[in-house]
């Protein structure tokens, strides 16, 4: 992981880990979570496997918890974490108490993802975190549980558990990917941003999440297929983000 908050997400690793992410219920120790599980089950977490270049900050703390740690810091730099299984989680929108059980597995690129937009975008990521914008449903969804099924919706989307992309908005990010090792990330905040404009417009509440999500993927489909686009910054709904 860069300074930055993100790292390069090599297309052939999504891949690997989606192949070895068929266990994620499986009660083994080695299960690798991955699975796209989470389509047509409303806001339920899937799992990623780490990626091996995350660096250890701490001999204490696995790479996964120094990666939460880092995050909480980051979205409440005023608030202490009184622990790594705390009820604080619930603030950020976590199932429960221990992060962790989201995810069912090792390190995560979802997590990672959330950690480059904190850095990155912090305005935007705070003006979500804490549904800042817009005319707000008295059921709300959950901030960490919906980056999770983004990463996720985004890796289907990009075709990314194809050795070649079988579509054409897959051939389109791998040049965009050429050009920018971060794309995924930077595509990442760009999709939750989006996610959320979608959410007020189409005045959602809990039980449309899933509208939300497939609404948000037609749009941002529709994006990466213009003729122009030759960056991310190019995409019309970059400007939802700002800093």
């Amino acid at each position: 992981m860069d300074d930055r908050g993100g790292s390069f997400v090599a297309v052939r690793r999504i891949s690997q880990t989606i192949e070895r992410g068929n266990t994620c219920h499986s009660n083994s120790a080695e299960a690798v979570a991955g699975s796209a599980a989470w389509l047509g089950r409303g806001l339920s977490c899937v799992c990623a496997q780490r990626r091996e270049s995350d660096a250890r900050l701490s001999f204490d703390l696995t790479p996964s918890q120094e990666s939460l740690k880092a995050l909480w810091n980051v979205a409440f730099p005023e608030e202490e974490l009184h622990g790594l299984i705390s009820e604080q989680w619930k603030e950020m929108g976590w199932q429960g108490k221990d992060p962790s059980t989201d995810f069912r597995g090792g390190g995560f690129i979802s997590l990672e993802n959330l950690l480059f937009f904190a850095r990155n975008f912090p305005k935007s990521f705070q003006d979500l975190l804490w549904k800042q914008e817009g005319d707000r449903s008295v059921w709300e969804y959950p901030f960490a549980v919906a980056g999770v099924n983004i990463t996720f919706m985004l890796i289907q989307m990009l075709d990314l558990e194809a050795v070649k992309p079988r579509t054409m908005v897959g051939a389109i990010f791998l040049k965009l990917l050429a050009e920018n090792e971060l794309a995924f990330d930077l595509l990442y905040c760009i999709t939750f941003k989006l996610m959320d404009h979608q959410w007020l417009t189409m005045r959602a509440s809990y039980m449309d999440f899933n509208r939300v999500m497939k609404a948000t993927r037609h749009q941002l489909e529709k994006e990466l297929l213009l003729e122009d686009i030759t960056r991310l910054e190019d995409l019309p709904s970059y400007k939802l983000l700002t800093r």
